[in-house]
């Protein structure tokens, strides 16, 4: 496996940067673009010089200071106050993983040689990444409009020597860290503090993050669906082909004829049944799940077309000499599709919870709350409220952040985008549907046993075997919260590689 990406004029994708996180693969930066950054910044240095007229940002104030003209000996001054003033995030730590995703979209941003920065500031970005040193960044303080100024201004910090960042788990002050590396602090010059702040990384880096996550997770819900449909005596009907052709969303198609794949060769599902109709939650599955793909899909487009886009100001079209200040910092776009994925993802767990609901509910010739001395035992009651109450919870995560603005910036910024917000949410809202279908797992398999010596198919009875090596059946009443963590657990730890595995056996995609 190859250990390097280098970043050039090609688009990146999610493959590529799944695999560059997946393989810990190190970056460089192609020679053409080096050769870009570089004629930028020689043309931004001659403006400069030949120049005493007012330009945005370069040698003036920022937002609504962009009328006071600042000297040419204090833009090194002017760019590092810019950073250290606009260092206010508060709240939690960005999780690392996601910080990464931030320097690596940062650096992909500034490489395309329209932002005027020193070739050697995209170098140290570069050496943070490959050495895994995580500028402390939080997730409260950016209105996703000027970019997300705060975030980005703690990831811009460690170049300067301030600001806290952890290598292999340790926290150390910046200065330590460059000390360490035998690296100098860079000295900023004109507009780099802008172009570093400005721009869309920290709602696109969470994108990024969400989009693996949400793949996966809705593609684990399927899996638990099936085994839910089969474990209820559901009937396949629902899932033929022909029911498909005649509405074919492409989310539809795809979930019925995983959900088939998933339970070819089962016996429950073959077996007679006296119930003519199954309820929605497990009848429209491919609607439901199909709907939330085509979102994922939707959401793609709009993360990728972000993270291979210039998005600071001013930007700087040094072919045709000129420089123009304009408003692609703003995160209208990234905040309208996060609130839409976080939409997309909440329904996974709603539809899961009520699956979750008709398995405890004796039904089907299920024992009430799957349990063989209900009365005596409380069984399953309990996990079903847990999944409500998260459920609930997603409900008010799921509000869109994007139909609220406040003005900032003395009215200069006086419409933002709040999709640093939604990001967030949709982050807290993801995990929570994580949770909601680990626990349809544990009612699944508890149901399934209840139907032996019947089997479902060989690909869920592999499953159950992994499942089952974690988490075990439950005769009797015991503390049901250690199931429920080991259940999240075992499905965040089914990694690619075990996806892999059941698309060779199975001929199964995982998206």
């Amino acid at each position: 496996m190859h250990s390097h990406h280098t970043i050039s004029s090609e688009s990146l994708d999610i493959v590529t940067i799944y695999n560059i996180f997946h393989n810990n693969k190190k970056l460089s930066l192609s020679a053409e673009l080096e050769q870009k950054v570089v004629e930028c910044k020689n043309y931004l240095d001659s403006k400069l010089a030949e120049n005493e007229s007012p330009m945005y940002g370069i040698n003036t104030g920022f937002g609504s200071l962009y009328n006071v003209k600042i000297s040419g000996a204090d833009l090194t001054k002017l760019q590092e106050n810019l950073v250290m003033s606009h260092a206010c995030g508060t709240g939690d730590r960005v999780p690392e993983s996601i910080v990464k995703v931030m320097l690596l979209l940062k650096i992909q941003s500034l490489s395309f040689g329209r932002s005027g920065v020193q070739l050697q500031t995209i170098q140290r970005l570069i050496d943070f990444f490959n050495n895994d040193i995580f500028p402390h960044v939080f997730t409260q303080g950016s209105l996703g409009a000027s970019g997300d100024l705060a975030p980005l201004a703690h990831l811009a910090l460690p170049l300067l020597g301030k600001g806290k960042v952890v290598h292999e788990n340790k926290t150390y002050d910046a200065q330590e860290i460059l000390a360490k590396f035998g690296w100098e602090p860079i000295k900023l010059e004109a507009k780099e503090g802008l172009a570093l702040l400005n721009g869309t990384q920290f709602m696109s880096a969470y994108g990024v993050y969400l989009l693996l996550m949400s793949h996966k997770t809705s593609y684990l819900a399927d899996i638990i669906a099936s085994l839910s449909l089969d474990a209820f005596d559901g009937r396949l009907d629902p899932f033929h082909d022909l029911v498909h052709e005649v509405r074919p969303h492409p989310g539809q198609w795809k979930v019925a004829r995983r959900v088939n794949t998933i339970l070819e060769g089962s016996e429950l599902s073959k077996q007679y049944k006296e119930h003519v109709q199954d309820p929605y939650s497990f009848r429209c599955i491919p609607q439901v799940h199909g709907a939330t793909k085509d979102t994922l899909d939707f959401v793609e487009k709009v993360v990728l077309t972000e993270i291979n886009s210039v998005t600071d100001n001013p930007n700087i079209f040094y072919e045709e000499d000129l420089i123009i200040s304009g408003g692609n910092f703003h995160g209208q776009p990234l905040a309208l599709a996060l609130d839409y994925l976080k939409i997309a993802m909440a329904e996974i767990g709603n539809i899961s919870e009520r699956r979750t609901f008709q398995l405890v509910s004796g039904l089907r010739g299920l024992p009430p709350f799957l349990v063989d001395n209900p009365g005596l035992n409380s069984g399953f009651m309990i996990p079903q409220y847990t999944a409500a109450s998260i459920v609930s919870a997603n409900k008010q995560l799921a509000t869109p952040a994007s139909i609220d603005s406040i003005v900032s910036s003395n009215g200069q910024e006086d419409h933002v985008s709040m999709g640093a917000n939604a990001a967030t949410q949709a982050y807290n809202l993801i995990r929570n549907v994580e949770r909601v279908i680990a626990i349809e797992l544990m009612n699944a398999s508890q149901a399934i046993e209840f139907r032996r010596p019947l089997k479902t198919s060989p690909f869920l009875e592999e499953f159950l075997v992994r499942y089952r090596a974690q988490v075990p059946y439950i005769k009797e009443d015991e503390v049901l919260h250690d199931d429920i963590q080991a259940s999240i657990a075992f499905l965040k730890d089914l990694d690619i590689e075990i996806e892999e595995l059941f698309l060779n056996t199975y001929g199964l995609d995982c998206y």
